[in-house]
This record gives structure tokens, sequence and C-alpha cells, in this order.
């Protein structure tokens, strides 16, 4: 019996992996949700009709979906698409009087534009 609930379970995450993965244009009859919705509420029935009548099959019969593959001799590995952050060598101590000056610097520009605003209204 434990055999049976592994392969419902096994069959169920093929189909779902499968539907989730295949392109719209290759789904029959039903929208994907709807297929997802059915093979998890009835999973060995909705997992056999998505095999047999829900998704598209190439024109040699069953088609897995494949990573492309590329040839490790003749091409480069991708360029990482954004370059890692600079490491800080400041100490903490560092880092809390750098922020130190910067609260100062910002309590001190307040204050120079509310001295302005205040000699605005006087004048």
């Amino acid at each position: 019996m434990p055999f049976v609930s592994l392969l419902i379970i096994a069959v169920l995450i093929v189909a779902l992996i499968d539907i989730i993965t295949r392109d719209e244009s290759q789904v029959k009859h039903l929208p994907k949700l709807v297929w997802i919705l059915l093979v998890v509420l009835l999973p060995m029935i909705g997992s056999i009709l998505w095999f047999l009548i829900g998704r598209e099959y190439g024109e040699g019969g069953v088609s897995l979906p494949r990573m492309p593959r590329r040839d490790a001799r003749t091409q480069a590995p991708p360029a990482p698409q954004y370059a890692p952050p600079a490491a800080d060598t400041r100490t903490t101590e560092q880092q809390i009087a750098d922020l130190d000056r910067e609260i100062e610097e910002w309590r001190l520009r307040e204050e120079i534009a509310k001295r302005r605003h205040d000699e605005g209204d006087a004048s």
C-alpha cells in the first residue's frame, strides 16, 4: 500500500512540473491553471488525463523538456549580471564614527535651513 501512495505522489509531482514548465501553446483542451487544479484535487485521474489528452507531444512521440546544452570548450561562462558589493574594510568603530559625522552634518544642514527660513520670514 505505501508503494501505491508513493507512486501517486511521484506521478502528481511529475505532472505538476510538466504542466508548470510547459508553454501555454502546448497545453490542450483546458488552461494551465485548470489542469493544475485538476491534478491537485484528483491526483491519479488528473495526472493520467494530463498525460493522455492535456499536453501536446512532439512529432517524435514523448518529448521531455531538456536544458539547452553548451560546449564548455567553445563558450565562455556567462558574465555575472551584477558586481558583488565591495567589502567594507572599516572597523565597527570607524563605521560608527562615520555615521555620527553624517548625523551631525544632517543636523547642521537642518539648522542652517531653519535659520534661513526664519530670516526670510523676518524681512
